[in-house]
């Protein structure tokens, strides 16, 4: 043992206890051994390769199937691979082209180790519609994923471009690219926006995509509403019709569930614990990753029980205790229900049967639609300051919005070393007094009384906006780098609407007290229903829901006489 995992005689470790524990008894399961190479050089990114070294020593004392060897950028080896930038991570690199360039710091970590584990299994986890996709493909592509460590959606895209290079090593290289550690590369790339997937250097794919539109589009380097264009056309360079159709129409014989939780923001995760306590067999599908919107939220202050604590930390917390009850399908959103003796729920992945379903579909960003945003977002538009704020360290830009999102990112990104200002249509806030203390306190301009009425920009991002005053009407035009949009959100209700789900004036679900919908046995809570939209009471809404699935199915008040 080297003198450097020493210190007075006793072994010093990177990785907390629980941690260490944890993957020494996964590692004992690897049934075939890995390689792992590290490259650094001092000098460059010194505090990342100290970070990746150490990570990397405790990795190979966990495992005694893993064996770890550190290069620098000067050796054959970084000569033979084409490492030049420290610090990178090669995976099994004599049989597999999977590179982290920047070391795997946060649930990029957890990445990493799941694709090790898959390695040693010698199986990528992909479905087997994806499978069959990929068992086509008869080019190379090389695919970047660019990251940030505090981008909640970063992780699953890492983990669908890692598995694509496992299942086919002949033909797909990946390579995970951390943006803070490499912001010359980012910047190449206009990587403002993460995650950012990009194809043999031409085709970009943006932000966390369902496994099979993702292995469909890589494929065949075509968007997924390009691809079913052709098909609709008969075109003869279009897709395979039959391997398409399976990534659409599922294969799987039907799950049978007493409920399926459709959402795993807060509500969907308590009603799915409620209604499991209930003796209820659940389900929960989710779109994209647990959570929900919280896990955007840098530090939440209003929830009882915790003075300050961070969304993703909170949502850990609360999907933890569900996954200790039901089981939890990320990246599995609703495509069709169907509503017959039971409720049929129909994703991409599988048919499912249920006696109830519960809608925790949440709601979607909303834009301001205005010229130059659809042609800019990603590119200098955002609405997720946790994601892409690290890109504007040093440089100006916009939060526009009033409410407690708008404020919270603000200070959010003021603490980044961003320079912000607010902008905001009304001539005062919407948010809690607390924050609008915090603004002030924090020296953050606000530009009263102003709309947004163009981005400004090229090829190359975002340049400026032009903005006008409501009162006045007077326009100006102001230089920013960036621009944040926190002004409000859309209900997703798009396939229960199909159903017949009544929506209100707004477009949100109309709920009874019990959650219950204007169609038996169909219920809805959280944001996807309005009301004030706050962490407590979505948790409120989703145990009300689950307690009102257990009272129907064993008294259906559907049935009951008048």
């Amino acid at each position: 043992m080297s003198d450097e995992t020493k210190k007075n005689g006793e072994e010093q470790w990177y990785l907390p206890e629980d941690s260490r524990t944890h993957l020494e008894k996964l590692f004992k399961d690897m049934p075939e051994p890995v390689t792992l190479e590290v490259f650094t050089q001092p000098g460059v990114n010194d505090p990342y390769n100290e970070a990746m070294e150490m990570f990397m020593r405790d990795i190979d004392r966990l495992g005694e199937k893993i064996t770890v060897n550190f290069n620098d950028l000067e050796s054959e080896k970084a000569s033979k691979y084409g490492v030049s930038l420290s610090p990178s991570l090669l995976v099994q690199p004599e049989k597999y082209r999977i590179r982290y360039t920047g070391t795997p710091l946060g649930e990029e970590a957890r990445v990493f180790i799941e694709t090790m584990m898959l390695i040693s299994h010698g199986k990528s986890g992909l479905s087997q519609s994806s499978q069959d996709v990929l068992a086509g493909l008869s080019e190379e592509r090389e695919i970047k994923v660019f990251i940030s460590p505090t981008c909640p959606y970063c992780p699953g895209q890492v983990s669908q471009v890692m598995r694509a290079a496992i299942e086919r090593p002949d033909l797909i290289s990946a390579e995970c690219v951390e943006t803070v550690e490499n912001q010359a590369l980012a910047d190449e790339y206009q990587a403002q926006s993460v995650p950012l997937t990009v194809t043999n250097e031409s085709f970009r794919q943006k932000g966390l995509l369902p496994e099979e539109r993702f292995v469909l589009e890589m494929v065949y380097l075509k968007h997924a509403e390009e691809l079913l264009e052709e098909m609709q056309k008969n075109d003869p360079d279009a897709p395979d019709q039959a391997a398409t159709r399976a990534m659409a129409e599922d294969v799987t014989p039907a799950g049978e569930y007493d409920v399926v939780v459709a959402g795993a923001g807060p509500a969907g995760l308590t009603a799915a614990i409620y209604t499991e306590r209930s003796g209820l067999k659940t389900l929960v599908l989710e779109k994209g990753v647990v959570g929900g919107q919280v896990i955007l939220t840098p530090e939440v202050e209003n929830y009882p029980g915790f003075k300050m604590v961070g969304g993703i930390k909170l949502m850990e917390m609360i999907s933890a205790q569900a996954r200790d009850y039901c089981d939890i399908h990320e990246g599995e959103g609703l495509d069709e229900i169907k509503i017959g003796k039971k409720v049929e729920i129909i994703t991409a992945k599988g048919r499912y049967l249920a006696k109830s379903l519960v809608l925790a579909t949440g709601a979607s960003a909303k834009l301001l639609g205005v010229p130059g945003e659809a042609q800019l977002f990603g590119r200098g538009v955002s609405v997720c300051a946790s994601c892409d704020g690290w890109a504007y360290k040093g440089k100006h830009v916009i939060m526009v919005g009033g409410g407690n999102t708008a404020l919270t990112e603000a200070l959010h990104l003021k603490n980044m070393d961003v320079e912000v200002t607010l902008v905001h249509r009304r001539d005062e806030f919407r948010a809690e007094k607390h924050l609008q203390n915090g603004i002030r306190d924090a020296g953050i301009e606000v530009i009263w009384d102003t709309e947004v009425k163009e981005f400004v920009g090229d090829e190359t991002g975002l340049h400026g906006v032009r903005l006008k005053n409501v009162k006045t009407e007077e326009t100006s035009e102001l230089k920013v780098d960036g621009a944040f949009l926190a002004i409000g959100w859309n209900p997703n209700t798009e396939i229960p609407e199909q159903v017949g789900v009544t929506l209100d004036e707004w477009g949100y679900i109309k709920v009874d007290r019990n959650m219950r919908t204007n169609i038996p046995r169909i219920y809805a809570c959280g944001d996807v229903i309005g009301g004030v939209q706050q962490i407590a009471t979505a948790v409120g809404e989703g145990s009300t829901a689950a307690l009102a699935v257990f009272e129907d199915l064993s008294n259906p008040y559907w049935k009951r006489a008048d």
